[in-house]
């Protein structure tokens, strides 16, 4: 059903476009309603504006907080064209109807973003008659075009220039649900800073807002499964995977969203210069060292079966030399027994050097597809979100694991004190434990990955995968096992995985402790003259 604009209702905190939209109505004969800001900036442009207090016959009050919450504004809107009792009222009481609202809220978002902003200063950009009318126009969408947005204008103009000055249902019913998609927004982000406030970090309701990422998913973790990747407000508070921008390369699917986050949380625990190469949201490779293509290097080496169309994180900028190092592979260090062609399904850094970008995009094969992700300077701030994970029939909510290294509540407990090598050894071991999905075991030496041990049913079967990874690549090149140290995310159970660390020629353990058989565990590890480490925190990651 088309419907003809005759009467327009326009107000809108941003003047950007809006008299030039609103001439294009009046050219096509539409009245414009209008007041404040608004009226004056329409009437500068030569457009005859009708104000709201002279339609309504009642004036703007409180300072300007009550202008549009009135009957006539409102059973202009409501109206059902098609309904006797309504048109009845709307005669006794002389509303004339609506047929257009374009409102621009108050930007209570960018406000609360300024620094300094006052609880006085946000609660008086809290929009009360803009979202009203919104809602309203939104309700009766069956005969009432409701415009939320500047990017709208264009298309309307254009729909009634074609239809003789109407707007069709269909175009109108999608205005609508977007109107509704911006109240519920406005609303969440008004709730979550008003929770912020009181210290309310659990409301008794939660609600949420996220945009819709530009970028198409094909399909989701399987071919079978729709998708769509949504970007949280709290994108812009540090570098994440929602800030992302995809400089070269395919379109980012749905597992290369989840492994990205993965390689880039786990690259953001280091302050000097790191690489990490994840597979199926485990970490196959890390290093750190002052020479980033070195750490590339060690890093490939941690397990170079895995590391096949994996993605490879940094938290350097990739230079040209970094960039040859990857697309050069081979060439440079020989082909691993049992590996097949390397190739990275993504690479993901603070930016990429012009050059190092052509370098990777002229590699035959696999380079003009392999996705490169900026995500800006790394900083230590890491936003407040909460981390939710999806259940049949609801959602589970937590703080987000952001500990590091808290050392203070470190206690050696074995008889032999750790070397400061050991030492080293066991904090870049622990930051990687965290980012291995649970049960995890990680052997690391020399601030290099030799191998990890993720998501066994029993912690000894971590430990033998481990080690097994470890025998396999760890001396590829790289560093021997012996001397490497082994970090556990969770207490171990039982001392038996102790054995496999002596097996694979670890000297050191960090583990969180807090088992019932801790006694016998570090009994074990004084026979096997290993020193201990119990940090007093897990790291579950399932």
């Amino acid at each position: 059903m088309k419907v003809k604009i005759k009467r327009a209702l326009i107000s809108v905190y941003d003047k950007t476009g809006i008299a030039d939209f609103a001439k294009a109505l009046s050219d096509m004969a539409v009245e414009i309603i209008s007041s404040g800001g608004t009226a004056k900036t329409i009437e500068s442009a030569g457009v005859k504006v009708r104000y709201i207090q002279e339609w309504t016959g009642f004036p703007e009050m409180l300072g300007h907080r009550v202008v549009t919450l009135h009957p006539k504004v409102h059973g202009a809107i409501l109206a059902l064209r098609d309904d006797p009792e309504h048109q009845a009222d709307m005669e006794k009481y002389g509303i004339e109807p609506v047929d257009l609202v374009c409102v621009g809220l108050y930007p209570f978002e960018q406000a609360i973003a300024k620094p300094g902003c006052s609880l006085d200063d946000a609660v008086e950009m809290i929009d009360i008659g803009g979202p009203t009318m919104v809602r309203s126009a939104a309700k009766n969408h069956k005969f009432v075009t409701v415009i939320t947005d500047a990017s709208q204008y264009a298309l309307i103009l254009e729909e009634m220039r074609a239809n003789d000055g109407c707007t069709t249902f269909e175009t109108r019913q999608r205005l609508a649900h977007a109107a509704f998609c911006l109240t519920a927004h406005y609303d969440t982000v008004i709730n979550t800073y008003l929770a912020e406030q009181i210290g309310e970090e659990f409301p008794d309701r939660l609600t949420l807002s996220y945009r819709k990422s530009e970028n198409p998913l094909r399909y989701g973790e399987n071919p079978h499964q729709r998708a769509a990747f949504y970007i949280s407000p709290s994108a812009k508070d540090e570098p994440c995977i929602g800030r992302a921008r995809l400089i070269s390369g395919k379109s980012i699917s749905y597992n290369n969203y989840f492994d990205a986050n993965g390689a880039l949380e786990l690259i953001k625990e280091f302050d000097s210069p790191a690489v990490a190469i994840i597979k199926h949201a485990n970490p196959a490779g890390c290093a750190v060292d002052d020479d980033l293509v070195e750490a590339y290097r060690k890093a490939y080496f941690g397990d170079v079966n895995a590391c096949m169309g994996g993605i490879i994180a940094v938290n350097r900028p990739v230079t040209d030399e970094l960039a040859r190092a990857i697309t050069e592979t081979y060439q440079r260090w020989g082909k691993p027994a049992g590996a097949g062609g390397f190739f990275a399904e993504i690479i993901i850094a603070p930016s990429f050097e012009p050059e190092a970008v052509e370098i990777i995009r002229a590699k035959e094969g696999w380079g003009k597809d392999v996705r490169l992700l900026e995500v800006g300077e790394f900083t230590k701030n890491r936003n407040k979100e909460k981390y939710l994970k999806y259940v049949v029939g609801g959602l589970l909510v937590q703080d987000r694991d952001t500990l590091g290294l808290n050392e203070d509540n470190w206690k050696i407990v074995s008889r032999r004190q750790p070397s400061e090598k050991e030492m080293e050894d066991m904090r870049f071991a622990w930051l990687i434990c965290k980012h291995v999905k649970s049960n995890a075991i990680v052997l690391a030496k020399d601030k290099v990955l030799l191998g990890a041990g993720a998501g066994q049913m029993s912690r000894v079967n971590s430990a033998r995968l481990a080690a097994q990874i470890a025998r396999a690549y760890g001396g590829g090149g790289v560093v021997d096992t012996n001397g490497c140290v082994l970090a556990s995310d969770a207490f171990f159970p039982f001392p038996d995985s102790l054995d496999w660390a002596v097996d694979v020629g670890a000297t050191a353990v960090i583990q969180p402790g807090g088992a019932k058989k801790d006694d016998e565990v570090i009994a074990r590890a004084d026979e096997l003259d290993l020193a201990m480490i119990f940090t007093g925190t897990r790291h579950f990651n399932h």
